[in-house]
């Protein structure tokens, strides 16, 4: 098998990119200076993040270097069925419109930082803004790792190869810089990056889709070269909802769990507005008209045939269908533009993960530390037990993803969207209303967490669950489905709890103007 050759333009382009956006990193801590000791100026950036920042700074979290790769990676492996990224990151800005200015409000006027302490405050129920707070925690870590799985592939595109301690340092060397820069300059580093990150993606994905359709002979060509079963769904029997419910519930469970994740989360309450997060529920979409371009470059890949180059065969061995994007890029791009392509991977795979490290710290300081092991701590404890957490996260990330087999991050990310769901009714449902008993949802939420992971090991970790009723099948996302009877126990047990324990709605510590601009 032949091996890859080191590309040394396309590295020292990479290189020279990478460097740029780590003196952006440390740089990043005197951009609209504030004290950094304070947690909400390392983890949310002071929330004094505009609209045109914020566009980068989710637009970055949320579009990371993993869906650059495996996004193509479905459509080169399984065809259509990739394409529900589309309308799931269409259908996810209504309820940004919607809930999140809202949830901005009330923690704004309330000095709230996580979703935890919104929970905290809304229903006065320790145990389950710990049931939130630890799910998001747990959810967040295999994502982490799934980013140095971006850089992993890419590393090993660019012809970077080895064994033991040779082949863990290009990680080593980006788990350091993503440490420090993020720890000195909190949040203000991935907003500042995710700015160069993004043209640089945009650059690639508009060049991409010009000149590959015309070194291939143009769409029809490019069509016509994949096999059809991978063109469109496989229609379904008159006894199943077949690969249709599949794919519109795992589209639609997707849009529900998405801004649940702490990352998410931790982009929207760092914007200085509520106006601003209604605005990019506008903006965001020119992200999924990008995420629609990504999904063609499988079919591009088809259709260029890179699976059966044998330069490409030792990174396809390795890495799998993962492998059909940096193929493909280096199948057609001169080696400079293949640097610069690269470097937007692995610089995509550095915003999401420092995010999430914050977003993670943040949760664990304020919702675990603070309210059972130090109540009282002052501002300056408070900001350096989150940075000294977010090195934590990271290196457990680190350890997971050099020693644990890809697919085991891959199937707990697959967990991770089944688990963060969980949390929609007492997020989402407590912006709008206290009606619910903070028991019933935390009873709801181990009824969807029990009743989640059970059928995901059921259907051997798959996304969708052979769901059958009557005789009549239903495949279909098993967060969805969870999710419905979450909601059921919830509202099903809320009288009761209420009847066995009291209203407890003098609790809320909220007011009712905290949620009007």
């Amino acid at each position: 098998m032949q091996e890859q050759p080191i590309n040394w333009v396309a590295l020292s382009v990479f290189v020279l990119l990478f460097l740029f956006i780590t003196w952006l990193g440390f740089a990043s801590a005197r951009w609209r200076r504030g004290d950094l000791d304070q947690l909400h100026e390392w983890g949310l950036g002071g929330r004094r993040f505009g609209t045109i920042v914020t566009w980068f700074l989710v637009g970055g979290d949320l579009y990371t270097a993993y869906t650059f790769i495996a996004v193509p990676a479905l459509a080169f492996g399984a065809g259509a069925t990739a394409f529900f990224a589309v309308p799931y990151t269409i259908v996810i800005y209504p309820f940004l419109f919607l809930v999140f200015p809202r949830l901005w409000q009330v923690c704004h006027r309330r000095g709230y930082i996580t979703a935890g302490d919104f929970v905290r405050g809304r229903f006065g129920n320790r145990w389950l803004a710990l049931a939130i707070t630890l799910t998001g925690i747990v959810a967040t870590m295999p994502y982490i790792a799934l980013q140095l799985v971006g850089i992993q592939v890419v590393v090993g595109a660019l012809g970077i190869s080895g064994t033991g301690f040779a082949a863990d340092l290009p990680l080593l060397i980006a788990f350091v810089v993503l440490a420090a820069f993020t720890y000195s300059s909190g949040l203000r580093a991935p907003a500042s990056i995710a700015i160069v990150k993004d043209i640089l993606i945009y650059v690639t994905a508009f060049a991409a889709i010009i000149a590959i359709p015309i070194e291939l002979g143009g769409f029809e060509k490019i069509f016509a070269a994949v096999p059809a079963k991978k063109v469109l769904l496989a229609l379904p029997d008159a006894h199943s909802t077949g690969a249709y419910g599949a794919y519109a519930t795992l589209a639609m469970g997707s849009a529900l769990a998405l801004f649940l994740y702490p990352h998410s989360m931790t982009g929207i309450l760092s914007a200085s507005s509520g106006a601003a997060i209604r605005r990019n529920a506008a903006m965001l979409p020119g992200y999924s008209f990008m995420l629609g371009l990504l999904a063609l470059f499988g079919f591009f890949a088809i259709a260029a045939g890179v699976d059966k180059l044998p330069e490409y065969a030792a990174g396809f061995k390795q890495f799998g269908n993962n492998f059909a994007v940096p193929a493909l890029l280096l199948h057609s791009f001169p080696d400079w533009f293949v640097g610069v392509a690269f470097a937007a991977i692995g610089i995509g795979a550095l915003v999401p993960a420092a995010i999430m490290s914050i977003a993670a710290a943040n949760l664990y300081t304020r919702n675990i530390h603070r309210e059972f092991i130090n109540r009282n701590p002052t501002d300056r404890q408070e900001a350096q037990m989150a940075k000294w957490v977010s090195l934590i996260v990271k290196v457990g990330a680190l350890v997971f993803i050099l020693y644990v087999p890809t697919k085991y991050a891959i199937q707990l990310q697959l967990l991770g969207g089944i688990w963060i769901i969980q949390t929609l009714p007492a997020i989402m449902f407590g912006v709008y209303t206290r009606w619910f008993n903070p028991w019933a949802l935390l009873l709801g939420w181990a009824v969807g967490i029990y009743a989640g992971t059970s059928m995901a090991i059921a259907a051997n970790l798959a996304p969708a669950y052979p769901l059958v009723v009557a005789g009549f099948k239903m495949p279909g996302y098993t967060a969805f489905y969870t999710l419905l009877l979450n909601l059921v126990v919830a509202v099903l047990l809320t009288p009761l709890c209420n009847r066995l324990g009291g209203d407890a709605r003098v609790a809320d510590e909220t007011l009712p103007t905290d949620y009007v601009a």
